[in-house]
């Protein structure tokens, strides 16, 4: 029953929201179950639904959680004090509509500043925040661990992003078609739906926290802490949900790195482009390559080109600096390919062409960030400890 209770969960959203993928649907209900496991699990990631525009199906998409997650708080108008009191009192759910809203402000805002705070350490359970309270502005403790939803336009501050499930939501096309949500019509099964969630996550709740689920290849860090709740429930639930949980990891990871580069992460692709297989380049070389690569930013910053003097403080904080180097008859200021190594191996995927740095092949991967072969026979990945495997599917 475990496997086809998340598949009636997964259907029952399916029917009111157009996700851009698979993937993206099976998530969501994944991180509903996980909503009434928060107290088994160590980490609650942040499930963040974003798009470029309005009309996307984000707001529909928390009407229709809010009828399926444990103890749900919409937290559109509510002041930060108000849900850190609310947290403090019981565990809750939180659903943040239009959060683009907040985090869009300009200048320093303190509500923004505090949700931001709650938001980056209540992902972690026993999290608490200070705050002073009252007349004598006694010293309070917080408590802020929580199972976090949020709406919004744009991207959100990289270090929510970094602990967030992202699923970049987008208009539905003529060809999709989904029912009109009323909730006083739809609420009798959401609530049944609701409470079987509640009493099977009651009862698989000390396994839940003592499994380790099996990541697929690639994934670790902090990725690995942000999916690893949502493979505890698959692998509780048994059937295909170990597999379906792995290969929506596989793709939302994916989407998680693919957002648009920092610039200072486009400047090193974009030299490890320019350079090639050249073992030093004059800053004058350099620039003008970098400005002749159309489809990125270097010709046209804020109106003028990128110049030496940029060029320069953008690689300091890499602790790279230009030098005097020879071309030919002549000493220009210049960088050598030396120097940007480090800085290649540390921020950037390895490269695919063939020039290679000849200390490259001998030096570990195990520091670098995730390079990603991110595509898993997942076949091959066995549940955590305590999974259940039915429905047919075998699991080596």
């Amino acid at each position: 029953m475990n496997a086809e209770l998340l598949d009636d969960v997964r259907a029952f959203i399916a029917r009111f929201v157009a996700f851009p993928s698979h993937e993206a649907l099976d998530a969501v209900t994944l991180w509903t179950a996980h909503t009434h496991l928060i107290e088994s699990t160590e980490n609650s990631p942040r499930l963040a639904l974003l798009s470029p525009e309005p009309g996307s199906g984000k707001t529909r998409t928390l009407e229709v959680l809010d009828l399926l997650v444990r103890s749900p708080m919409s937290a559109l108008n509510a002041s930060t004090p108000a849900v850190f009191r609310s947290l403090k009192a019981s565990p809750r759910t939180l659903l943040f509509d239009e959060v683009d809203a907040i985090f869009g402000r300009r200048g320093k805002d303190e509500n923004s500043e505090d949700l931001r705070a709650l938001l980056n350490a209540g992902h972690r359970r026993g999290a608490t925040i200070p705050r002073c309270e009252g007349p004598s502005h006694k010293v309070v403790e917080f408590p802020v661990f929580a199972a976090c939803a949020l709406a919004g336009l744009g991207d959100l501050p990289d270090t929510v992003m970094s602990r967030s499930i992202i699923v970049r939501m987008r208009r539905r096309l003529p060809s999709e078609s989904v029912e009109h949500f009323r909730r006083r019509l739809v609420e009798p099964t959401a609530t049944v739906l609701r409470g079987q969630l509640a009493e099977w996550c009651g009862d698989v709740a000390d396994r839940v926290a003592q499994a380790y689920p099996v990541m697929p290849e690639g994934v670790e860090d902090r990725p690995a802490d942000v999916w690893e709740p949502l493979l505890q429930v698959a692998d509780e639930a048994g059937g295909h949900w170990p597999k379906t949980a792995r290969e929506a990891c596989v793709e939302l990871v994916k989407v998680s790195i693919s957002r648009e580069a920092s610039l200072g992460v486009k400047l090193l692709s974009d030299l490890r482009d320019v350079f090639g297989a050249m073992d030093k380049l004059s800053t004058e070389s350099v620039l003008e390559r970098l400005c002749g690569i159309e489809e990125s930013p270097w010709s046209d910053l804020r109106g003028k080109p990128l110049d030496a003097r940029r060029l320069a403080r953008m690689l300091r904080q890499y602790e790279i600096a230009p030098e005097t180097i020879r071309v030919e008859d002549r000493t220009p200021k210049g960088y050598r390919l030396e120097q940007l190594h480090d800085a290649f191996e540390r921020y950037l995927p390895p490269f695919s062409g063939t020039a290679q740095h000849p200390q490259q092949a001998e030096q570990g991967r195990s520091n670098r960030p995730f390079q990603g072969r991110l595509v898993p026979d997942v076949a091959d990945v066995a549940p955590s400890q305590g999974a259940k495997a039915d429905g047919g599917d075998e699991l080596v």
